[in-house]
């Protein structure tokens, strides 16, 4: 895949955040959670930036971008609902949630609907195994989701 260069107002945004974050130890991963947390997502024609900036190769940027599931590649919805898939959440019922879910905004996991308006993301364990089966819808956790917690969720993402 080839990176485009990135425009010149990203570019510098990009760089900002860079350099603010360059001198810290380890620094890839707080400067990639920045990004992301400035553009909503991971832009692909920033990672040159971060690698010549880092003097990493723009292949070491991208594999700990693709390795990490938290990082975005692409924007997410106005709301990300994060649905657990772990054992415990399973045992309770998740499949049967997921797939309410999944038929009721139209979309698969790692999707976003065409209104924009949701982001479902599958999650390996949130540590509420009581709770289960358990979600959480931008940041805020849900348990014990069931059918009637389903329909107020996807009121609420609708809204």
């Amino acid at each position: 895949m080839a990176l485009q260069p990135a425009s010149t107002e990203i570019a510098a945004q990009a760089a900002s955040i860079i350099d603010g974050m360059k001198d810290l130890e380890g620094p890839l991963l707080p400067i990639l959670h920045g990004i992301q947390e400035e553009f909503g997502f991971v832009p692909q024609e920033v990672l040159p930036v971060i690698a010549s900036k880092l003097n990493l190769s723009r292949a070491e940027v991208y594999g700990v971008v693709s390795f990490y599931h938290d990082y975005r590649k692409h924007p997410t919805g106005r709301h990300v609902l994060k649905l657990c898939q772990a054992e415990s959440c399973q045992s309770m019922g998740s499949d049967a949630v997921a797939a309410r879910l999944k038929q009721a905004l139209g979309i698969d996991f790692h999707q976003t609907t065409t209104d924009g308006a949701v982001t479902l993301e599958p999650v390996y364990c949130l540590g509420l195994c009581a709770c289960s089966p358990a979600a959480l819808l931008d940041g805020e956790v849900i348990g014990r989701i069931d059918a009637e917690k389903v329909d107020e969720i996807i009121a609420e993402v609708r809204s």
